[in-house]
């Protein structure tokens, strides 16, 4: 049982003196729920404690990632259980929200009470639009100052374009070809595998993506270490793939759909031609007829996280830290529903892999775990691609960084507002509960992290902690908070807030354990969930 609540910090204290903070704890008695954390707990005003259930070498770039983002814990308390939580951010961040036009756009207002540094202008607006060509019309015009992406076509043109400035994006990505095994065909293994070589992978690469992508040797992309331990994927072999797929009880295919959502994507640039694409392949090469099935963009994300398409999905992943269990840990680990029912063969060695700090000690568990994919085949990776963005030429520090949603107040659009066009809309503001890129670009604007990823490098660096300390063994981490940090509704930032916001993606008892769809993937995958209740 997880105890959430208030806990007195009884230090040594001046007879007659006040207790000055009370503090909040969120404690699981003992580590039998399978995930990674035993107690996060507010030590003092300043000070967050998380002892873990066992080593996590990758304990500071999570605490970076924005979907782990600290608000206060009352609003928490007041906000979550109405789900006003999802519409009504606060943050500390060097933003605030202003307006949320529903189909339109979100304003943002610059926050001139943030601790750092302060944006150069007033307003940050997002709008979006689902064409990379009608993005590009709209930087072109003047109506927008930065776009997310730009379509392969049209990468020579806005190098070649004096009044735009071509931004290379550099997080590692990779498309792949999503299928549940839950539902019939997809239930057997010797299917996948028949779609897992027969399917021209390299042909697609060749003839969708850009100079500089790379066709998907492993699910992970070979710059993550270990990302590529293990044997490479299936080549392409239609002859094979059809005999096994009639090995399978399939002689003549089979029927069902491919669902997408047609959203431009720096993973999947052309969603719609793409799917079309894998639509022709799967008939040629082993008679499968598979309806092109487009899916509004929140109903898709919800729909695949919860491992309930029917069919071939085409989907994707950009990096957001650093390390191969933000590829592997959020895709295959044991409380994923994504693939449908989740595999010991994978899941295992992934949860011994993630207490290695070591990587070569580690590459023998993750070559393993690869190759317990490849053999199993949950989904078929497809690509790694290269991907740009544009800005007008006026604009300064318009640049990615390595991990991480870029960071708007570090622009300077020299003017008092700044219009950017993203892929879609938000499905909500709390990132909590959300995997979406367009989400998170909006909240990075609004709240904050422990710790941060660098601009340049890519390196964890501070952020709502000056520094989160490890003992010996890496199973407790002392996060020491910033001082004098406040929130955008004017209440003081302190290490309660630390423990309210964490506790609302963790413990499934919690009556503020509500978000968006209520599945809290990156909280599942990457911690583990406390009380959640048992599988009927």
């Amino acid at each position: 049982m997880v105890f959430f609540g208030a806990a007195v910090a009884m230090s040594m204290m001046p007879a007659g003196a006040a207790l000055s903070f009370e503090g909040m704890s969120l404690v699981a008695p003992d580590c039998n729920y399978g995930g990674k954390i035993k107690s996060i707990v507010a030590t003092d005003e300043h000070t967050a404690t998380f002892t873990m259930c066992s080593a996590d070498p990758a304990f500071e770039a999570k605490a970076a990632f924005i979907v782990f983002g600290i608000q206060p814990s009352e609003h928490i308390a007041a906000a979550s259980p109405t789900k006003e939580l999802l519409t009504n951010p606060i943050g500390t961040g060097p933003f605030k929200l202003d307006a949320w036009n529903r189909g339109d756009s979100i304003i943002l207002k610059r926050n001139d009470n943030y601790w750092g540094t302060k944006p150069a202008y007033e307003t940050l607006v997002f709008r979006w639009s689902t064409s990379g060509a009608s993005q590009l019309n709209e930087l072109r015009s003047g109506t927008v100052d930065q776009i997310s992406t730009v379509s392969p076509d049209d990468f020579d043109a806005v190098k070649n374009d004096g009044d735009l400035q071509f931004l290379p994006i550099m997080g590692p990505n990779t498309l792949y070809l999503g299928m549940t095994n839950t539902f019939a065909p997809f239930d057997n293994v010797k299917v996948r595998q028949a779609i897992a070589m027969g399917i021209d992978r390299q042909r697609i690469v060749d003839n969708y993506f850009p100079d500089g992508s790379e066709l998907a040797s492993h699910f992970t992309p070979c710059t993550i270490p270990n990302g590529c331990a293990g044997e490479d994927w299936y080549g392409f072999d239609p002859a094979a793939a059809k005999a096994l797929l009639a090995e399978a009880g399939f002689p003549d295919g089979f029927k069902t759909k491919i669902y997408y959502r047609d959203v431009f994507r720096t993973y999947l640039p052309e969603p719609s031609t793409i799917a079309v694409e894998f639509q022709s392949q799967l008939k040629a090469n082993l008679g499968i007829d598979a309806e092109v099935a487009p899916m509004e963009s929140g109903e898709f994300i919800g729909q695949a996280s919860a491992g309930k398409l029917d069919g071939f999905y085409l989907l994707g992943w950009g990096a957001d830290y650093p390390h191969i269990t933000n590829f592997l840990d959020y895709h295959f680990g044991k409380d994923t529903q994504q693939f449908g029912a989740s595999l010991p063969e994978i899941y295992e060695p992934l949860a011994k892999g993630s207490a290695i700090a070591d990587v070569e000690a580690a590459k023998p568990v993750y070559e393993a775990a690869n190759n317990a994919i490849r053999e199993l085949v949950p989904m078929v990776p497809i690509s790694h691609a290269a991907a740009g963005s544009a800005a007008r030429a006026y604009v300064k520090n318009a640049g990615y960084r390595p991990f991480g949603a870029k960071q708007f107040s570090l622009v300077d659009p020299g003017k008092d507002t700044m219009v950017v066009m993203q892929n879609a809309e938000p499905i909500s503001l709390y990132c909590g509960d959300e995997s979406d890129g367009e989400s998170t670009l909006v909240c990075t604007q609004l709240t904050e992290t422990l710790l941060d990823y660098a601009q340049d490098s890519g390196d964890i660096v501070g952020g709502l902690a000056t520094s989160c300390d490890p003992n010996a063994d890496g199973t407790e981490w002392v996060c020491h908070l910033r001082e004098g940090v406040k929130f955008t509704d004017g209440s003081d930032f302190d290490a309660n807030d630390v423990v309210a916001s964490y506790a609302a993606g963790l413990d499934a008892s919690s009556p503020t354990h509500v978000g968006n769809t209520g599945a809290f993937d990156y909280f599942a995958s990457l911690w583990g969930i406390m009380n959640a209740p048992a599988a009927q």
